[in-house]
């Protein structure tokens, strides 16, 4: 599976973003996908999660109520609708994918849950 990232840039505090993921390969063992977000010299944060058999969402408490993940089966492409942005959202953000069902007993935003990842792009929350 491929993973290819794309959407990131250069946003104002309050503005929004829309990231987008477009999976090719095998994609239809796909348990769960997730957003994660990287902070230099952090490990990665879980940010979104939807699950593939019931689109049961689930959300970090940091971004919980401005984030929103969903998915285009169509197209196998997902996506992270990021509004209200801060300035600390300033970060490498990644998709990922879980083909094991690893989710369900690793936890949903452990980064061991997932089997692929896309590139990053990054997101620039400044005036």
């Amino acid at each position: 599976v491929q993973l290819q990232a794309s959407g990131g840039g250069l946003v104002q505090p309050g503005g929004s973003l829309r990231l987008s993921c477009a999976a090719s390969g095998p994609t239809s063992d796909t348990y769960a996908i997730g957003w994660f977000r990287h902070f230099p010299g952090k490990e990665r944060e879980g940010l979104a999660c939807i699950s593939s058999s019931d689109g049961t969402t689930y959300y970090s408490d940091s971004v919980k109520g401005r984030f929103t993940i969903s998915r285009d089966d169509v197209k196998d492409t997902f996506f992270l609708q990021m509004n209200s942005l801060k300035p600390e959202d300033t970060a490498v953000y990644y998709c990922a994918v879980d083909q094991t069902g690893s989710y369900s007993y690793t936890g949903v935003f452990s980064v061991a849950s997932y089997d692929y990842w896309g590139q990053g792009t990054l997101v620039t929350v400044s005036s």
